[in-house]
C-alpha cells in the first residue's frame, strides 16, 4: 500500500483509500503547483475536494444547488475523559435510508407521471446523505430535466406528510423506521458516562422528529427532547405563504449541523473540540463532522467505504459495542 496524498491536518491517504488525485479544483480556482498548492485530493464520491497546501489545508464543499464554500480544515485528536457524543440520525441511530430513498423514487415517479419508476442500484450515494434539494436535483438532472426543484419539493412533502402521518397513526410503511441494533444499550452507556449527547441530521423537521418520536416509543425510552441535550435537525421547509429556516444549503458535508449541536445546542467552546467526538454512517456525515473540527467515528452499514471517507475516520468500528471500547 503507498500513499496518495499527505494532507496536512488529515495525514497519509492511502492510494486504497478511495479517494483521488486531481490536478485542480472542480471550480478551477486551485491547481497543483500553482500559489502553493501541494496537493488536490477529492472523496471518492466527488463531494469534497482537499486542497492541501505545506502546512495547512482547505476544504471545498461542492454544492448541487450551486452554492459551494471552503472551509479550513482543522487537526482533530481524541481527548479524554469526553465531554460530549455527536449522533447522527438515519443510519446510525436509526436505520431509515431505504425509506427515504423510497419517497425520492416516490417524488421522481409523480414528475414523470410514471407509477411504475425505480431508482438505479447507481442512484444511491447521490439520494442519501445530503439535502432533500440536492437529492432532488440529482434526480431531475438524470431522469426528469425538464421539471424544477421547485416542482419536485411540492410532490416529496405531499408523500412525506401523508406517509408521515400514515406511520403515526399506525397504518405506514413497515419497517419504515427501525431503531439500530445495540443503540439503546449504547445510549444508556453514554447517560452512565455523564457525557452530553446530541442527535443531528439533514432531515428536515417535519421528516426528522416523527421518525424520533417513533424510535423512541419502540425503545421504551421516553421523550426524546428529555433524553438529548440538544437535537438539531435542518430546520423548516420554504413553502409558499410560510416562513421556513435555513436548512438547505447548508447541510452535511457542510459543518455548521455538528457545529451547532456542539457550540449552541452543548454550549461546548471551539477550544474544547477534542472532548468531543461525532458517529456517522455516511460519507457527508464524515466530511461534516471532520470539518466541524471534531474527530470522527465511522460506524459500518453506511456508504463511507463506498464514498471514500473511511482514512478521514479518526476508527471505524462495526457496532456500538466497539465505540464505546474506542471512548472510554
Amino acid at each position: 500500500m503507498s500513499v496518495l496524498a499527505n494532507i496536512p491536518a488529515i495525514g497519509d491517504i492511502s492510494d486504497s483509500s478511495g479517494m483521488t488525485e486531481l490536478r485542480a479544483c472542480s471550480d478551477g480556482v486551485f491547481e497543483v503547483g500553482k500559489g502553493g498548492v501541494v496537493s488536490i485530493t477529492a472523496t471518492g464520491d466527488g463531494k469534497v475536494e482537499f486542497v492541501a497546501f505545506q502546512d495547512n489545508t482547505i476544504a471545498y464543499v461542492k454544492s448541487a444547488m450551486g452554492y459551494p464554500a471552503y472551509y479550513p480544515v482543522h487537526d482533530v485528536e481524541i481527548e479524554k475523559p469526553l465531554k460530549a457524543v455527536l449522533m447522527d440520525l438515519d443510519g446510525t441511530t436509526v436505520h431509515s435510508e431505504h425509506f427515504w430513498i423510497w419517497i425520492i423514487e416516490q417524488t421522481t415517479a409523480s414528475l414523470l407521471g410514471d407509477p411504475n419508476f425505480k431508482l438505479d442500484a447507481s442512484d444511491e450515494p447521490h439520494v442519501s446523505g445530503h439535502s432533500v434539494s440536492e437529492h432532488l436535483q440529482y434526480c431531475i438532472g438524470k431522469y426528469c430535466p425538464d421539471k424544477s426543484v421547485e416542482e419536485a419539493r411540492t410532490w416529496y412533502f405531499k408523500h412525506t406528510n401523508y406517509e408521515m402521518n400514515e406511520i403515526l397513526e399506525g397504518r405506514g410503511k413497515k419497517g419504515a423506521f427501525t431503531p439500530a441494533p445495540g443503540i439503546k444499550e449504547f445510549l444508556y452507556e453514554l447517560k452512565a458516562m455523564k457525557l452530553k449527547i446530541g442527535l443531528v441530521t439533514s432531515g428536515l423537521y417535519e421528516k426528522a422528529w416523527p421518525e424520533i418520536l417513533n424510535a423512541f416509543q419502540t425503545l421504551e425510552l421516553g421523550d426524546p427532547n428529555e433524553f438529548y441535550d440538544a437535537i438539531i435537525t435542518a430546520g423548516y421547509a420554504i413553502r409558499p405563504g410560510e416562513l421556513g429556516t435555513l436548512g438547505e444549503l447548508s447541510p452535511k458535508p457542510h459543518p455548521w449541523l455538528y457545529a451547532e449541536t456542539a457550540r449552541v445546542g452543548l454550549g461546548i467552546d471551539f477550544a474544547d473540540r477534542n472532548s468531543v467526538v461525532g458517529i456517522e454512517d455516511s460519507g457527508a456525515g464524515v466530511c461534516s463532522i471532520r470539518l466541524a473540527g471534531f474527530s470522527t467515528i465511522g460506524i459500518s452499514g453506511g456508504n463511507i467505504i463506498e464514498s471514500g471517507t473511511k482514512e478521514l475516520c479518526c476508527d471505524y468500528c462495526e457496532n456500538f459495542e466497539d465505540i464505546l471500547k474506542a471512548i472510554r
